[in-house]
């Protein structure tokens, strides 16, 4: 895979916008959990790599468990994600994938009962966001660090 530009050089300010966005939701009072389980699930759908690397060693430096971690791809089958969280990762796919969902009633409505109305909106805008990101990334084609121990020979 080919780098197709460092698109934060050439939109410096753009992009500085762009992380005091993301910094401001992150900063809007989720747990960090579940801030990112959303992450991690968005960019797991649309197969953003640099993020999903980005969002694994981020959820491990911040306490989450390695099972949670592999298993997010399959949430709706695992006993270990509460019901808020699982609320919460609907609603992720379901804007994940707004042409096929069309965020109808049935991925909203859970999110009432286990959200306020402002979290809902941090949660929409968390989503819109790492799903931003996941677009630049994806786009332009970045490349996640590899580690050493995980090189090809």
């Amino acid at each position: 895979m080919k780098i197709r530009m460092n698109y934060f050089a050439k939109a410096p300010g753009l992009l500085a916008k762009m992380t005091e966005l993301d910094k401001a939701v992150e900063e809007s009072g989720f747990d960090r959990k579940l801030l990112h389980l959303v992450k991690l699930r968005t960019s797991q759908i649309n197969g953003c790599a640099y993020c999903v690397d980005m969002h694994v060693k981020e959820a491990r430096r911040d306490g989450e468990a390695e099972q949670r971690i592999h298993l997010v791809s399959a949430w709706r089958e695992s006993p270990l994600f509460s019901e808020r969280e699982r609320a919460a990762l609907e609603w992720t796919e379901a804007l994940t994938l707004l042409p096929q969902s069309r965020a109808a009633d049935e991925f909203y409505d859970p999110l009432r009962s286990h959200f306020s109305d402002v979290e809902i909106v941090q949660l929409t805008m968390l989503i819109g966001v790492i799903n931003t990101w996941n677009r630049l990334a994806v786009g332009f084609r970045s490349m996640h660090p590899i580690d050493r121990e995980t090189q090809v020979a």
